[in-house]
């Protein structure tokens, strides 16, 4: 393990040279500069004959019980038994069971299989079935929510045409997945076709398009897209007002934030406790702590009452200055106040006191935290990895063991946790350090400890250091197996190499790990990620015709890239 340690003790100062580029895993891989994305992958499938094997995500633990995946073929078996059955009925004529279809509607929702969804949709509407406003709203929302605004467009024009009525309430799913896809200028289209419908638009419906507007154009454009839906009779409520409020504050315009605050009662709103929170981060985190102490006289009751998330903001923003004897005093008031900290009001004083190097503080606070029944989470352990950066690392992992010993979990599955906390905040070289004093106590890396790491390494860019993981791995006589692969493969198509990806998806095959379903995957979307979009949908079409991805995968696929050519 002292191997794996030194591996990557580049990490604190990057060296500008390739990492042991001529050793091991890495100088296996052939052909690393010549490959042609355009030929590659297809080549590479061509030479291998490859059938699916259960699907282990890389992204959660694998699902270990027994039966898992018979389960899901079962259902998507009886779901398509069922969506036949039922285009069966309607090509001969007859009108289906509303509650059924209904059902069938919902239950393909839930298992991705959204163009079966809305085919289920259009024939109820084509039958002379009118459907709930509920199910029509779910399956629109649904397809927004999965990023296909375009097919949920076309579904509402579809069901207009077939007389069916769109509510405000399904609008503003349109609206809300256009403003989450960046397209304010539709979304403001869509405003403008809602109102000459004769639709009322609501308060969530300014407040997305509000939110839109500051994130893309800035907080003066969304001013002015609030005066102008004032001036068209619309009527924001309190929600659209703490946007603006909250784009003024994140544009450091707080003398702004302040006038826009007072100005509120004005508009017809009293401040609620939002308001006080959002003007009251923006003053601590500029030290402005007797402007920050009148406005909390004046939370003194009511909708303006400070909350939990009041004091988390006072305590973070003392800790951010260096003041945390004060933050710990706070601490004190919210429990004599009587609120519950959460491991979010602990979690800033500890990750300072860490990074002072006072354990004993640290041992103190989390003493406290366990008397007042309040539970460490990620972020408790990622303050607790600032020890390392202090030269502290035997006493970050007495803590950390201190903390595993009163954990239901088994130490294993407790430190594979804590590894993965840390590799999934950009805390490698620390996950590094622990480890090594992990297996001290008997602990041993597995599949997904590994999978981790090399996660975490290839989100801080360090690509090269990931490779050598595998390298590491064989040299303790433990086999890469596919999630490790998948790992790696998702870490190089994110970075934007997937001509290297191909090319380690092939070594993987030599080494007689065979792909699964995740593995495809993730190619196939990495390919489409670089503007390779008619290659992808061939490297799809190849891969459904060998039936080594599932139809929901296809479908999913399909309707993202928007790829044609491929039935689902």
């Amino acid at each position: 393990m002292a191997t794996l340690l030194s591996s990557v003790s580049t990490l604190t100062n990057p060296s500008p040279e390739p990492f042991r580029k001529a050793y091991g895993f890495y100088s296996q891989i052939p052909n690393l500069h010549s490959f042609s994305l355009n030929k590659g992958f297809i080549r590479v499938l061509a030479s291998t004959q490859v059938t699916i094997s259960p699907k282990d995500s890389v992204y959660t633990k694998p699902n270990r019980k027994p039966g898992n995946n018979n389960n899901t073929r079962h259902r998507d078996h009886k779901l398509n038994d069922a969506f036949l059955q039922l285009e069966r009925m309607v090509s001969k004529g007859h009108k289906p069971d509303v509650v059924q279809a209904t059902n069938l509607l919902y239950d393909l929702c839930k298992a991705n299989k959204m163009k079966k969804a809305i085919k289920v949709m259009e024939m109820m509407v084509s039958s002379g079935i009118i459907p709930d406003a509920s199910s029509y709203t779910y399956l629109v929302n649904c397809l927004c929510k999965k990023g296909n605004v375009g097919y949920a467009m076309q579904l509402v024009e579809k069901m207009e045409d077939y007389g069916y009525p769109t509510n405000t309430v399904t609008y503003n799913s349109l609206v809300r997945g256009l403003c989450m896809l960046g397209n304010l200028n539709q979304s403001l289209q869509f405003l403008d076709r809602l109102i000459q419908k004769g639709l009322v638009p609501n308060a969530f419906t300014y407040s997305f398009l509000l939110e839109a507007a500051y994130k893309e154009r800035g907080v003066h454009e969304a001013m002015k897209l609030l005066d102008d839906i004032i001036a068209k009779g619309g009527k924001p409520n309190l929600v659209s007002y703490n946007v603006l409020l909250t784009g003024l504050c994140k544009e450091g315009r707080t003398e702004e934030a302040i006038q826009f605050f007072r100005n509120l009662p004005s508009k017809g709103f009293e401040p609620n406790v939002v308001s006080y929170n959002i003007l009251l981060r923006s003053l601590c985190m500029e030290g402005r702590w007797e402007e920050a102490n009148e406005l909390l006289a004046e939370m003194d009751g009511g909708d303006r009452s400070p909350t939990v998330v009041t004091y988390n903001i006072l305590i973070g923003s003392l800790v951010y200055h260096g003041k945390t004897d004060h933050a710990l005093k706070v601490l004190d008031e919210m429990v004599k106040g009587r609120f519950r900290p959460s491991a979010a009001s602990y979690n800033p004083i500890i990750a300072c006191l860490c990074r002072e190097g006072k354990v004993d503080l640290v041992v103190k606070c989390l003493d406290q935290m366990f008397h007042r029944r309040c539970k460490p989470n990620e972020g408790t352990y990622n303050g607790l990895a600032m020890l390392c950066g202090v030269g502290k690392v035997q006493e970050a992992f007495a803590i950390i063991q201190s903390l595993g010993n009163k954990q239901n979990s088994s130490p294993q599955e407790f430190y594979k946790y804590v590894i993965t906390s840390l590799c999934r905040k950009g805390k490698t070289y620390q996950a590094f350090q622990l480890l090594y004093e992990m297996t001290k106590y008997g602990f041993t890396p597995d599949s997904y400890t590994y999978s981790s790491l090399i996660r975490g390494l290839c989100m801080e860019g360090l690509i090269e250091e990931a490779l050598e993981i595998f390298v590491v791995m064989e040299e303790y006589d433990y086999k890469p197996d596919v999630d490790n692969f998948n790992a790696l493969l998702l870490g190089l198509c994110k970075s934007r190499r997937t001509d290297l990806s191909l090319e380690v998806f092939q070594m993987m095959i030599e080494k007689g790990q065979m792909p699964n379903e995740t593995t495809y995957t993730i190619l196939v979307e990495g390919i489409a990620h670089q503007d390779e979009l008619e290659l992808s949908a061939e490297v799809l079409k190849e891969l459904q015709l060998r039936q080594v991805v599932s139809e929901s995968t296809v479908e999913r696929l399909v309707m993202q890239y928007d790829f044609e050519g491929i039935e689902v």
